[in-house]
């Protein structure tokens, strides 16, 4: 496959904070945050493989690669155990991460994890019909054929009706999945969605166990994973701890960065 490269931005001082984005966007989804998060926390974002400045293989990306980059970025940094903050496929990275943690096989401890709207169950999971397209035998067609125009339309639907992506999110989001050709990688990238259903109780069983404190901050009103995907969260997880936002869609954190970044630090601080 050849070396596997990403961007990484490490700034702050404290206990360490990784924090993982989603599908199809990339780790400028935390700029918003970015200012409130490094106030507090050494805050390390960087870009998942397939998506914004990371390499954009031919060959697949299973969820196991995603952690190994994880892994990786830790190390070269000289972090051995940390925060995480993820959203969307990030949260299944870290779902990857924490099985890692329970099987001893980890190279990074994670101590407190906060998880942002995301596929966590596949049953409660309700993908896009772009997102069941690019996973199908079309994938790669539609792809080729996806535009700006649909990117938008895509993205938009999928935020709160109060809080719409604003024009600039929308253009560097769109700019930084046509890097390097990042668009043909989807049909490859979104195999993650099929990995959530062989890999479920892997990923499910450290959420359950509660290998280490876990919060769910979770925008109600976003059709993939919202109020109904952390009500099942809630049913699950023993003592659940989630923080409901009523009015916000499937990206919180970008919809509205006070109302994620004030319950993100405060989970993160009480220790």
């Amino acid at each position: 496959m050849g070396a596997l490269t990403t961007v990484v931005r490490d700034e702050g001082e404290g206990a360490s904070l990784v924090c993982l984005h989603g599908f199809p966007t990339s780790s400028w989804d935390f700029e918003p945050m970015w200012p409130g998060l490094t106030a507090h926390h050494r805050t390390v974002a960087f870009d998942l493989i397939g998506l914004g400045h990371a390499s954009k293989p031919r060959a697949p990306m299973p969820v196991a690669l995603q952690a190994d980059l994880t892994e990786s970025v830790c190390v070269a940094r000289g972090i051995t155990e940390a925060h995480l903050l993820a959203h969307d496929l990030g949260d299944t990275v870290a779902q990857e991460l924490l099985a890692r943690q329970a099987e001893g096989s980890a190279k990074v401890r994670w101590r407190r994890v906060v998880l942002l709207n995301g596929g966590l169950f596949p049953e409660t999971h309700h993908p896009r019909l772009i997102q069941r397209l690019l996973i199908s035998r079309l994938g790669g067609l539609v792809a080729t054929l996806s535009t700006e125009r649909t990117f938008r339309r895509n993205l938009t639907q999928v935020f709160g009706p109060h809080t719409p992506p604003s024009e600039d999110f929308l253009r560097e989001s769109w700019v930084l999945l046509e890097r390097d050709g990042g668009r043909h990688a989807l049909p490859r990238l979104i195999r993650y969605m099929a990995e959530r259903k062989t890999h479920r109780e892997r990923w499910v069983r450290p959420l359950v166990d509660r290998l280490v404190p876990l919060r769910l901050i979770n925008g109600s009103l976003d059709p993939v994973s919202g109020r109904h995907a952390a009500d099942r969260y809630a049913e699950l997880v023993p003592d659940a701890d989630v923080v409901h936002l009523p009015r916000l869609g499937h990206y919180p954190h970008v919809e509205d960065p006070p109302a994620v970044l004030a319950p993100v630090l405060a989970w993160l601080g009480a220790e």
